[in-house]
Formats: C-alpha cells, sequence, structure tokens
C-alpha cells in the first residue's frame, strides 16, 4: 500500500467512524425509528456506504457499514426470499434503504452524504397542510428558500419512489427535502455537515411546532433577514465539523465502541 492509499484508507475510516458516532447521537436525541432509518455516505469510484437492515442505530459501528455498489442492487432488492428473517440483523440494506439512497447518489452526485430519519418534529412539520418551515428564529431562518417539499408522498420509498423523491434534489442548493406524510431527508459534503444539519432542522421545526401551540400570532422575520440570515450560516466556518468532533469525544470518554 502506498502512503497515498494508506492516507486515503485512514480518511475513509475516520468518515466511516464519523457516520457511525452520527447514527449514535441520533439514536440519543430519539431521531430515529426503531430500525427503519439509514444513513449513507459515498465513498469513491461509485460506492456507498449504509447501514444494515434490523440494525438499530444505537448499535452501528463503523465496521457494521455495508459498502455496495450504486450499479448493483443487492440481493434484498431482488427478492423477498433473501429478505433477513423478522427481528434479526442483516448483511443486506433495508430495501427502502437502497431505494432511496442508491436513487439519491445515482441522480445527485453532490449528495456525499445522505441521512433520513423519522425524527418527532420534522415528521410532525411533514404531516402539516401547509408543511413549509417559516423563518422565526435563527434556526428556521437558515433553512430559508432552501428546503424541497414532498407533497405527493406514494408508499414506501422502494426503487421508483426513491428515484422521484431524488429529482427533488438536484439543485445543489437545496440541502433539506421534507418527505410530506413521512419524515425528512438531509444531505451534505460529509457526516460532520450533515449531521449538523440535521439537528438543526429538528431543533427549528420543534421551534416551530411548539409556538403554534401557543395559539398565538407568529413573528415571521422579513424575506431579507431571513436570506442574509442563511447565507451568514452558510458561510460560518467549521460549525459541523465542531458539533460531531465533541459528540465523538463525549463517545469516546464512555468507551463507546462506535468507531471500531
Amino acid at each position: 500500500m502506498t502512503a497515498s492509499d494508506e492516507r486515503h484508507d485512514m480518511t475513509g475510516r475516520h468518515r466511516r467512524a464519523d457516520l457511525a458516532a452520527a447514527f449514535r447521537w441520533a439514536a440519543r436525541l430519539d431521531m430515529h425509528e426503531g430500525v427503519a432509518n439509514h444513513f449513507s455516505l459515498m465513498t469513491g469510484r461509485g460506492r456507498f456506504v449504509i447501514n444494515p437492515a434490523n440494525r438499530h442505530f444505537s448499535r452501528i459501528r463503523a465496521s457494521d457499514l455495508l459498502e455496495l455498489d450504486l450499479a448493483a442492487p443487492p440481493a434484498s432488492d431482488q427478492s423477498s426470499a433473501s429478505q433477513p428473517s423478522a427481528g434479526q440483523p442483516s448483511d443486506l440494506p433495508d430495501p427502502t434503504a437502497w431505494g432511496l439512497h442508491a436513487g439519491l447518489h445515482r441522480a445527485c452526485p453532490h449528495a456525499v452524504c445522505a441521512m433520513h430519519v423519522h425524527s418527532p418534529y420534522a415528521t410532525v412539520l411533514a404531516c402539516l397542510a401547509d408543511p413549509v418551515l417559516p423563518p422565526i428564529d435563527q434556526n428556521s431562518a437558515a433553512f430559508f428558500r432552501r428546503v424541497a417539499v414532498d407533497t405527493h408522498y406514494g408508499g414506501l420509498a422502494l426503487e421508483q419512489e426513491g428515484a422521484r423523491c431524488a429529482r427533488l434534489l438536484d439543485d445543489p442548493a437545496i440541502k433539506v427535502l421534507l418527505l410530506g406524510n413521512h419524515g425528512v431527508l438531509v444531505i451534505g459534503a460529509d457526516p460532520a455537515e450533515t449531521f449538523d444539519r440535521l439537528y438543526h432542522f429538528e431543533r427549528a421545526a420543534r421551534t416551530y411546532i411548539l409556538a403554534l401551540q401557543t395559539g398565538r400570532p407568529l413573528a415571521i422575520l422579513s424575506d431579507e433577514v431571513a436570506e442574509r440570515t442563511a447565507r451568514q450560516i452558510e458561510a460560518y466556518p467549521e460549525q459541523g465539523a465542531g458539533h460531531l468532533a465533541e459528540l465523538r469525544a463525549m463517545l469516546d470518554a464512555e468507551g463507546s465502541d462506535y468507531a471500531t
């Protein structure tokens, strides 16, 4: 192995550990749903890693992640006979994970990392007749005109549904897809950026839902202020990297095996 290969391998292992840490912290924040949700990360040359079916987020390790070829659907997508037994961990991805993430990575090269969850507040937002998140605070302003909303839920995100959803993220400026009647899908350049964006979108949705519950009028920021805030946050240095580094430090201090 050359020095360049070693550096690439170390970078790949670090990014997989970052993704595993994001799984662990999503579970702590109750942003997951059973064993149904999924995160993925492109590894180069048409390949990506994703969590295996029936594995709880709180148990995911870097070594558990499956590396798949975008051009080669796994057996789980071809035959129900190859599905894991109910309640058993799998060495295959969930069919909806393949359908949604493979379709996304094929259609959107800028989506290096993708995280899909049924987090509580984003899912409540996705269930409203008007699911648009207004800029009522700094967090929600960060997503001003940067969220695509899918209002045509068509069932489980198998191959055809996944491809349809991916087309809604073809604009590189859009980093969040609110899946109507379903949940949320967030993309980014790496696990740190993507998880930070997912975390703050859920926080923004929580603030909005709680504000609605007061029954009082909302103080919505002007378009000018909201856009300025969004651009300032996009240019803010190393926010996502610093966030995930601290989460990893806390997991490491606890003796967590996420990076193994």
